[in-house]
């Protein structure tokens, strides 16, 4: 909470242009045709163009914080979609990429609120306990890997439709990534 409103935008905006790519690609994942979806990107071009006008001249955080749980909340219902009636066995990717991003929601929003009254808490805690109470900060750590994980959900998802063996592996035991092996034959 100590950006200025321009750093601000710096890092509010492209959540909402992000989440817009997400959308797009997690509703186009299911087609084989190299088509465009041309009412779903314009709403979505609409959309990330009419939040940022109205943002740049009502300078109110609330604002944002709604027009992204918006699209959140498409991309949450979607999934939840997928997972219940399409792909059931891809439901732990889906929840936990789910849940890591809303436990950063979470911390966002507890930052938000509680801003003044966890800066003064800061001031009486060492240091190194103040350093992990910068819940803005964890904000951005979860929501990246919710995020990530995410990705990984939508690709699973395409190369399952598109015919290929998907496998999530783990990098060093901890790192999840995607390796997918052609079920064409040569």
């Amino acid at each position: 909470m100590t950006l200025k409103y321009e750093m601000q935008l710096l890092d509010e905006l492209p959540m909402i242009y992000s989440c817009c790519v997400f959308v797009y690609c997690l509703y186009e994942c299911f087609k084989h045709k190299k088509t465009i979806n041309y009412p779903l990107l314009f709403l979505l071009l609409a959309y990330s163009i009419g939040v940022s006008i109205v943002y740049l001249n009502w300078k109110q955080p609330v604002f944002h914080q709604v027009m992204y749980g918006t699209l959140v909340t498409v991309l949450v219902l979607r999934s939840v979609y997928i997972v219940l009636w399409v792909y059931p066995w891809l439901r732990g990717l889906g929840y936990t990429s789910l849940t890591v991003f809303l436990l950063g929601f979470l911390l966002w929003n507890v930052d938000n609120i509680f801003c003044e009254k966890l800066r003064g808490i800061r001031e009486s805690l060492p240091p190194l306990v103040g350093v992990v109470t910068q819940f803005h900060a964890w904000w951005h750590i979860f929501t990246g890997l919710g995020s990530y994980l995410h990705i990984l959900f939508s690709l699973y998802s395409r190369t399952l439709y598109l015919k290929y063996r998907p496998k999530v592996k783990f990098l060093f035991g901890i790192w999840p990534v995607l390796l997918v092996e052609s079920t064409k034959k040569p």
